[in-house]
């Protein structure tokens, strides 16, 4: 009989004269054959020897190149029976799955940005015209006042109401489905809340500054006049409103609208605190109107505010110059006659 292939890998040349092996051109016989005369080998009826010829043996069940692939082996690291190998390191989960995961990193990462970070503010007035829209949208900085960052003249800030100044407003009944969802939005920043009340103005003066105007002239900060071109046009600084002098308290402000024709400001609140906010009440500085797109601009403080001597701190810089500058003559002067008088006495 023939001998078929173990590994699927080529024989060995076969030598003739082996025991139990036949030559390369030698046909296999057949059971039952019976030799002719002569010794030749010849066919028996069950198998009539191949015309052609013969071809190398045909690997059995089993063997072949594809064997081990089909049955595996531990040598390749493959699965036994299978031929595949096993997976590595955990499965891919499906988009559906990783979705929840990715909505709830991104509330929360909304929801650290709109606390320590940004917030998005609606304008809802006409109070801070030409330089805010109703409609707009403004990013407000909410970082620097965490590092004791307080409001500086010529910002323009967002703040709670101090008490009042928006007085009573009718809030419309949109249903409780509505009401969740928005109340869940406002939460991490998307929208703004219902129970809020904010106003936003831009500050005039702070802290030390005394602040004043008068009807047919500008507004004075510490002696000073501003230059307001961001007024509303056909406004005036305060004609419809004069008031001060005002001294400001230590750590509040006064602020007042763009539109000074149409922004219930400081000028109309000085029974309290007299018309100024606390910086506690501040939310954070407006830096940029983000929405919509082709009003996008930054919220820059105007030149006037950077004008020389502007700061009561530089108001008062000659005088404290000009006593810093005696106090050594004096003492000098005191000097002098002091040892007079010891050598007129020696």
């Amino acid at each position: 009989m023939a001998v078929g292939a173990r590994s699927g890998h080529e024989e060995p040349e076969r030598r003739p004269g082996t025991r139990g092996e036949g030559t390369a051109d030698q046909a296999p016989e057949a059971p039952g054959a019976a030799p002719e005369a002569g010794g030749a080998p010849t066919a028996g009826p069950a198998e009539a020897p191949p015309s052609g010829p013969p071809g190398p043996p045909r690997p059995g069940p089993g063997t072949g190149p594809g064997a081990e692939r089909e049955t595996g082996s531990e040598e390749d690291g493959t699965e036994p029976g299978t031929g595949r190998r096993p997976a590595k390191g955990r499965k891919v989960r499906s988009f559906w799955k990783e979705l929840p995961i990715l909505i709830f990193i991104a509330l929360v990462l909304a929801l650290l940005i709109k606390t320590f970070l940004v917030q998005a503010f609606s304008i809802p007035s006409d109070s801070m015209q030409n330089t805010l829209q109703r409609g707009d949208r403004v990013l407000v900085d909410k970082l620097t006042p965490w590092f004791g960052s307080k409001p500086e003249r010529g910002e323009v800030v967002v703040f709670h109401d101090p008490g009042g100044w928006l007085g009573e407003t009718q809030t419309q009944d949109s249903g409780p489905i509505a009401e969740g969802i928005q109340e869940a939005l406002s939460k991490v920043g998307l929208m703004p809340s219902a129970d809020e009340k904010d106003l936003i103005k831009r500050v005039i003066a702070v802290g030390g500054d005394t602040v004043s105007c008068k009807r047919g002239g500008k507004v004075m900060v510490n002696g000073k006049a501003l230059d307001e071109p961001y007024i509303f046009p056909g406004n005036t600084p305060c004609d419809e409103k004069p008031f001060g002098p005002v001294k400001v308290p230590k750590d509040r402000i006064w602020v007042m609208g763009d539109h000074r024709q149409d922004s219930l400001d400081s000028r109309y609140h000085q029974n309290l605190h007299n018309g100024t906010v606390s910086v506690d009440d501040v939310v954070g500085r407006a830096i940029v109107v983000a929405w919509p797109v082709n009003r996008w601009s930054t919220l820059s403080i105007p030149d006037t505010f950077d004008q020389p001597g502007l700061s009561a701190a530089a108001s008062l810089a000659p005088s404290a110059l000009g006593l810093a500058g005696a106090v050594p003559l004096v003492l000098w002067r005191r000097r002098r006659l002091t040892a007079k008088v010891r050598g007129t006495a020696d």
